[in-house]
């Protein structure tokens, strides 16, 4: 399995942030078109809307309230932002903050950013009554029990180093990502996770993980968690396989199970 929704920030800082989200992304005016959330329907992924969702309302809804039309003069769920025509300029305003304004610099992952911002442009028509909404510590529960996923990732101090570390996969992986990933784990594999095979010239085959790769060696880390380096030079064979050794969970979990693997996933933020 790959690699657990969010640091919890003081409430004094989650309240300015959610008034900072009005002042940045509404109230800033540019004098650009503004960008509305019909315009970018159909752009964004179930999974990251719903994620979004979760961190809105840990962080937003307390002064937008759940339809984003607490705050007197503001309505998010117009999903008009004048000061972002773009989805990355909308992240790095709620990102980065506004000088001289209620918006503090945010602490946010790509993926909480990436959440936030598809939530944001689907507010008006989003109906999260049919979606399964994952829970952390169920997750966690099955990340450790029925998903075994700790037999080939590691998480801080625990697990098997043969699969990526997962300690800080929520800084570099979506919502999105991270689910079709658990159902399709070949179709989502980066080219730096493949698995390798090596066969050395005196016939020995080893099979792993790359560590690390240069012009003339390799690193890896094979199924036993032992490392070897290879001279390329003593090598009759070296491929880098295409295909993940990872399950799909496809069959193995329903849909509200990978749910709540997901929710932990997106925990993992790392020290």
């Amino acid at each position: 399995m790959i690699q657990g929704i969010l640091g919890r920030r003081a409430a004094g800082a989650m309240a300015a942030a959610a008034v900072g989200l009005t002042v940045a992304v509404v109230a800033v005016v540019t004098g650009a078109p503004a960008v509305t959330a019909q315009q970018h329907a159909g752009e964004y992924m179930q999974e990251d809307i719903v994620f979004g969702m979760q961190v809105y309302q840990d962080n937003c809804v307390g002064c937008h309230g759940p339809d984003g039309d607490l705050v007197s003069g503001v309505n998010l769920r117009s999903g008009e932002f004048p000061a972002a025509q773009s989805d990355r300029e909308l992240q790095m305003l709620i990102a980065q903050g506004i000088p001289d304004t209620a918006m503090p610099p945010g602490d946010y992952t790509s993926s909480e950013l990436t959440g936030l911002v598809a939530y944001l442009r689907t507010m008006n028509t989003f109906d999260a009554g049919d979606v399964a909404i994952g829970d952390a510590a169920r997750g966690e529960a099955i990340y450790n029990g029925a998903g075994d996923c700790a037999s080939c990732h590691r998480i801080g101090n625990e697990g098997s180093r043969t699969a990526p570390n997962l300690s800080a996969i929520a800084r570099m992986r979506t919502a999105a990502n991270l689910a079709a990933a658990l159902v399709d784990p070949t179709g989502s594999m980066l080219p730096l996770n493949r698995p390798v095979r090596i066969v050395t010239n005196d016939g020995a085959t080893h099979s792993g993980r790359r560590l690390n790769e240069d012009t003339y060696t390799v690193q890896i880390i094979d199924d036993n968690e032992r490392l070897h380096s290879f001279d390329k030079a003593d090598l009759r064979e070296f491929t880098i396989l295409t295909e993940s050794t990872m399950p799909s969970y496809a069959e193995t979990l329903t849909d509200q199970e990978r749910a709540d693997v997901v929710a932990f996933l997106l925990t993992l933020r790392g020290m």
